[in-house]
Formats: structure tokens, sequence, C-alpha cells
């Protein structure tokens, strides 16, 4: 494997005195880490350097044709001080399948993987000490070439860029409000939907953006065929509680395959917890929390870890899970996901790695 070069700052940022006021994604460490491809010497160049803008052509495909993905994760500070991963060769596992489906090359995992690590040995500081803070981690691929025509790259910059981030519920798990959207679709089957590709967040910004002017956090979206079947939230994967069962959509291609949410499954599992993966449409929903078959609503993701649903509105009818109130299961997968994620408990399935 290649040497990692480091090129070192000639001044460091002053770091956040005040985390509680840290705002997701806005301030960034001092250093990122960067390597490049091409298809004469594959991956290359691997650099930890200062944190600074990109030179791009105004023809690079990415601009015109999309070729861009990233994944997300998180860096976490445990109570010994040490510093703490969560899965993250699943994450550069699932970027590689992503890259395919986009035409670009796979990542070199195990480049990117060492590359973090030198990363945040260099930044350690930057992570947040505070309960529930942690520092996000932004992998990101993206196509090189200056071509003005549809065809895949030849060239590829991989880049990783940190943020340190507050707890992201400050004042105790609070039950968002769903908007189900059923006019315009986020993915279809067969298409890119199950990537963290750049694409599929533009496709969902126009519903976020109209749900947000209705008074709700989040999108629910819908299948892109009959309309009818619940494929997952936003920034999330969604899971319902019906009848004493986990149940959350399969995947079947238009949805993410969700880390988070696969711990979420796991653990559900080792706790005893049925979990179905099934189809699931609207319809089953509405009802279910009207006659009181759901007992809870919950999504899942890096951000959040686990986010508790209180209300579902769709087509001008909206109704409540579990009166508006966070449920005991979706409590019990935040305190023993994140009791894992920052070393506060045994983790029996090897996710944490301590650095």
């Amino acid at each position: 494997m290649e040497k990692i070069k480091i090129i070192r700052a000639t001044a460091l940022k002053e770091k956040p005195k005040d985390e509680s006021a840290l705002v997701f994604g806005k301030s960034f460490t001092d250093y990122m880490f960067t390597m490049e491809f091409s298809s004469a010497k594959g991956w290359h160049s691997p650099t930890i350097k200062p944190y600074a803008p990109l030179s791009i052509d105004p023809a690079n495909l990415t601009l015109h044709y999309g070729q861009s993905l990233f994944e997300g994760m998180k860096a976490y500070r445990d109570a010994e001080g040490g510093v703490r991963l969560f899965r993250p060769a699943d994450n550069f596992a699932r970027m590689s399948i992503g890259a395919q489906r986009l035409a670009m090359v796979p990542l070199d995992e195990e480049m990117a993987l060492a590359g973090l690590k030198a990363l945040l040995e260099i930044e350690k500081d930057w992570i947040p000490r505070s309960p529930g803070t942690s520092l996000y981690i932004r992998p990101t691929m993206m196509a090189m070439d200056a071509f003005l025509g549809v065809h895949a790259s030849d060239s590829y910059l991989f880049f990783i860029i940190l943020s340190p981030v507050a707890a992201y519920y400050k004042e105790g798990l609070k039950p968002v409000k769903i908007y189900v959207e059923d006019e315009y679709v986020r993915a279809a089957r067969g298409g890119i939907g199950y990537t963290k590709a750049a694409a599929n967040y533009v496709a969902s910004m126009l519903a976020g953006s109209q749900a947000e002017k209705r008074g709700y956090s989040q999108v629910l979206w819908l299948d892109a065929v009959e309309r009818k079947y619940i494929e997952e939230v936003g920034a999330m994967n969604i899971f319902f509680v019906i009848g004493g069962k986990l149940v959350t959509p399969p995947l079947r291609g238009s949805i993410l395959a969700g880390i988070t949410r696969n711990s979420v499954i796991q653990l559900a599992k080792a706790k005893g917890l049925e979990v179905e993966e099934r189809p699931i449409s609207i319809d089953e929903v509405f009802e279910a929390a009207q006659s009181g078959a759901m007992s809870e609503a919950f999504g899942s993701g890096t951000a959040a870890v686990i986010s508790p649903v209180g209300h579902f509105s769709w087509k001008g009818e909206e109704v409540a899970v579990n009166g508006g109130k966070m449920g005991k299961i979706a409590q019990d997968l935040y305190d023993s996901l994140t009791a894992i994620q920052y070393g506060r408990a045994a983790d029996p399935f090897g996710w944490s790695i301590k650095l």
C-alpha cells in the first residue's frame, strides 16, 4: 500500500469553544484526506493536506452529468478519551457498490480506511467531548475528467472531510412529524436509489421543502410504480412496530441499505424482537396507527441514530403514533446502539473500532 503523504498547514483554525452551539455541517477541521484515480495508475497519491477549496475544470463531468457519491459516518469520544469508529469498513464497501452503479471505479477500501485513521489521528483534538457530540465524517468520490459528453470519467478524486457536530437531540428524543409524498418520486427499482449518489438527494429536495412549509420535518417516500408501498424517509430508513413485531421495507434496489438500519435489525433480533423485512403499504400504516396495532414508528440513520415518529400526514389526513410520544422499543434501541458507539457497553457484534 502506498505511503500516505502529509502536508502540514502553516496555521491552524481556532476550535469551537461552545460544543452545544455546533451546527451540523457548518464548521470543518484543519485537514482533509485525498487520493486520486487514473486508468493508467489506479488509485494513487494518498495525501493528508490542509482543508481547502477544490480546483476543477468548468467542463468537469461531475458538474454536467452527476458522477458523484458520498458516505456519512462518525467518530466518537469514549469515556476514557479514546476515539472510536462505527462500522467504517461497511461504509467504504457500500461506496464501492454505489460507485460501480454510477459507472465509476470501486474504491480502494483498504487505503480509504488507512487514510481515515491517519486523518483522525491528526485531527483527534477536533472530536467534541460533550455527551452526544461527535465528529461527522464525509467521504466523497467525484469524476474529474473535463469533457462535454455523456461518458464515464477515466479519472476520479476521493476525499474525506470532517465536521464536529453537536448532540442531535439537545433536549431529548422528540418525535417528528412526517409528510407522506405521493406526487413526486425519489427513486425506482433498477435506478440508483440504493446508492448515496448526490442525484438521489436533489431529487428529494423539492418535496422536502414543501413538507417543511406545511410544518413537517421530513418526507416519507412511496414506491415509484403504484405509489402505495413505503420506501424510506428522506435521510433515514423507516421502521414500524406492528403487533409487537418490528417491520421495515425490504431492500429491493430503490432504497438505501442503511448501516444503521442493519445495526437496528441485528440488535433487535439479539434482544428477542421478531423482525419482518416486507412490503408495507401506506394504507396498512394508517390502519395500524388508527386501530392501535402500531405502537411505534421511527427512522434510523447516521445523524440521529434513531428518530421517533409521532405523526404521519397523507392526503390531508393526519394520524398519531403512540399518542405522539417516544416508544419504549425505539428508546431501548437508541440507548443500546449509542452505548456501543461511544464504548459505554460491550459490543458483541464487533462494530465499534477503537483507534
